[in-house]
């Protein structure tokens, strides 16, 4: 990662996102109730994002590349680290199924960077299909030696697309 140039253009964005949602006026209040069930399945489906990540980044996330509900898990057995997320425009998180997009998951706190193994008879373990709104998506980062541990910080990139200090559950 360059140092300055991801924080600064995504704060730009933000501040970009916090821009048009202001201006947009509230729906009238029949509008507002048809969308009540909408709102909540939004809202359940951040519980667990919201424990990790500040509303702002959120926000990010959802406005720039389409997506919520970022995800790393350490898996049973600790030789993978699940990064997912959720599509909300599949247009936007395009760049993120990128065959040609080499992802990794970097440590800070354990001196690591991970990366997707190319396995012989699977191929890599992550999913390349184009998005489709709605669907949750997934890849698997090696992490032979088990450094990378919950509650760790980490970063994942993927092309252009940066998550940073997301916590490993």
């Amino acid at each position: 990662m360059k140092p300055g140039i991801p924080p600064l253009i995504g704060m730009l964005l933000l501040a970009a996102v916090d821009l048009v949602s202001a201006q947009q006026a509230p729906p009238p209040a029949a509008a507002a109730q048809a969308h009540a069930p909408v709102k909540a399945a939004a809202e359940s489906s951040h519980t667990s994002l919201a424990k990790h990540l500040p509303i702002q980044a959120q926000r990010y996330y959802e406005g720039v590349w389409g997506i919520d509900s970022l995800a790393v898990k350490y898996t049973e057995s600790g030789e993978m680290i699940r990064f997912s997320y959720h599509v909300l425009d599949p247009q936007k998180a395009a760049p993120l199924n990128d065959k040609r997009a080499e992802p990794s998951l970097s440590d800070a706190q354990a001196g690591v960077q991970l990366v997707v193994p190319q396995m012989e008879k699977i191929g890599q373990l992550r999913q390349s299909s184009t998005p489709i709104s709605g669907k949750q998506y997934w890849m698997a980062f090696s992490n032979s030696g088990r450094r990378v541990k919950p509650g760790h910080r980490v970063d994942v990139q993927i092309g252009n697309f940066h998550a940073e200090g997301l916590v490993v559950e």
